[in-house]
């Protein structure tokens, strides 16, 4: 799926990019930022433009941007004044270091059996209680065998209604995995660090797209508690350990 999206991005990243420049992005900023640390450090993974990366730079934040597509990565180091990273999900190996990670329409680009071990990584990368904000074309229940009598007024391009569950489909050049929110849940069932904070629908943002619909969503990566074996809280224990000086002063004190 990777390569014939980049020969994609490659071959289109001048045309790809101007298309997004303009397009208002605040509402989805308005979501996932007052949930990261002012100042603090986002990812903006598959940046394309870096249109978010620069946004959220210009904001005061310090960011690291990545892509898969070599053309793009051209574009988004110019276009954000520093250096981008040539990289795939399945490539990131960061630990505990991101504070927010901004995956807008770039996870639908791998392939469904791979997200698991992708949402692990991004998982790894996310500091706890870092958020992560991640979008994907949406994909109905079932099939619609007649798009101009079942489809429902809010999703009315034929291109979205006749979408299996988690699809996986070629579209313009490109392959696409489409989510909705039952198996957007499916998958983070299997991450015991990830929790989903909210979920939402929206049109597409690009002219003359209107009625393409996108599943987005926050999710928040859990505060872990410290406790032994046993389950006792880590001030129990170190209560227990100091027990014996205690009394050994107390000793003391007393001849």
């Amino acid at each position: 799926m990777q390569d014939i999206n980049n020969a994609y991005y490659n071959q289109n990243a001048q045309a790809f990019s101007d298309s997004t420049f303009s397009v208002d992005m605040q509402p989805l900023y308005n979501e996932f930022l007052p949930l990261v640390t002012a100042g603090s450090h986002i990812l903006d993974g598959g940046c394309g433009s870096a249109r978010d990366a620069k946004a959220f730079k210009d904001s005061g934040f310090k960011v690291t941007a990545i892509d898969a597509s070599e053309e793009l990565v051209k574009i988004a180091s110019q276009y954000l004044g520093q250096p981008v990273g040539l990289k795939t999900f399945q490539q990131i190996n960061d630990i505990n270091i991101f504070d927010g990670i901004w995956c807008c329409a770039s996870l639908l680009h791998v392939p469904f059996d791979e997200l698991i071990q992708v949402f692990g990584k991004l998982s790894n990368a996310l500091k706890q209680n870092g958020a992560l904000y991640v979008s994907f074309k949406y994909c109905r229940d079932e099939v619609e065998t007649n798009p101009e009598e079942t489809a429902s007024p809010e999703i009315n391009n034929p291109e979205i209604t006749n979408l299996k569950i988690n699809s996986q489909r070629e579209h313009n050049g490109r392959l696409f995995t489409d989510l909705n929110e039952q198996n957007l849940n499916d998958l983070l069932a299997d991450q015991k660090d990830l929790q989903l904070n909210k979920t939402w629908i929206t049109g597409d943002k690009r002219a003359g797209r209107e009625g393409e619909q996108w599943l987005n969503a926050i999710i928040i990566k859990k505060t872990k508690q410290t406790k032994n074996v046993d389950g006792a809280s880590a001030a129990f224990v170190l209560n227990q350990k100091q027990l014996p000086v205690a009394l050994k002063n107390q000793n003391k004190a007393n001849q």
